[in-house]
């Protein structure tokens, strides 16, 4: 096992991770930190909230990729023999997660980042993207149902380990349900202001039609 190259990856999908998209889209096009409008995050829904449907698509669709390519660091331990093909998966949610903490506490911005939902999906996408697929689905139903961004997040979240279980998706390997759930926690974790507006009614709800927040 290759030490050095696994510090050197752990390393790069943390950094990748942290890159805070709207952070810096808001600054350099919009001339404004993102942060400091809407519910104050800085991930892709209060980029569709406080710039709109554009700025909002861009910031999601490079948070997903954030994700993957992460995730997909892990394949060059198999290339260089740094690991056991057997690992691959272990490794593959190891430097995903690292993604996810960085884009929640991105070291370029003082680590107030987003929620990590999207770079959650891309590492998703990289590992089981047939579930991924099947998670966006349920996603976008919650949400068009209920027009509540949040809850779609944290349900969707909670389907992948689901998933897993059922006998077409099961993987080999088990850990990856047992991830799936740990990951399932952090959403719900970095979602506890959203369940208490939920339980309250004060969430906003999604325009769906405009891509804004109500």
């Amino acid at each position: 096992m290759d030490l050095l190259l696994i510090a050197i990856l752990c390393i790069a999908a943390y950094l990748i991770g942290s890159i805070s998209t709207a952070v810096w889209l808001g600054k350099a096009y919009y001339g404004i930190d993102i942060r400091q409008h809407g519910s104050g995050n800085s991930g892709a829904t209060n980029t569709f909230r406080v710039l709109g449907k554009k700025p909002g698509t861009i910031v999601m669709l490079i948070d997903i990729f954030k994700g993957w390519v992460a995730t997909s660091l892990a394949g060059l331990l198999v290339i260089f023999n740094a690991i056991e093909p057997d690992n691959l998966v272990i490794f593959q949610l190891i430097l995903g997660a690292l993604a996810v903490v960085g884009h929640i506490f991105p070291v370029y911005e003082r680590f107030k980042g987003g929620k990590g939902v999207a770079t959650l999906l891309g590492m998703m996408l990289a590992i089981q993207p047939q579930v991924a697929l099947v998670c966006m689905l349920i996603f976008v139903i919650v949400l068009l149902t209920s027009k509540y961004v949040s809850l779609g997040s944290m349900i969707a979240a909670l389907a992948f380990p689901i998933l897993l279980l059922l006998p077409r998706f099961h993987p080999d390997n088990p850990i990856l349900i047992i991830f799936g759930f740990v990951l399932f926690a952090m959403v719900v974790l970095t979602h506890r202001k959203n369940i208490n507006r939920l339980l309250t009614g004060e969430e906003s709800k999604a325009n769906i039609k405009l891509g804004r927040k109500k």
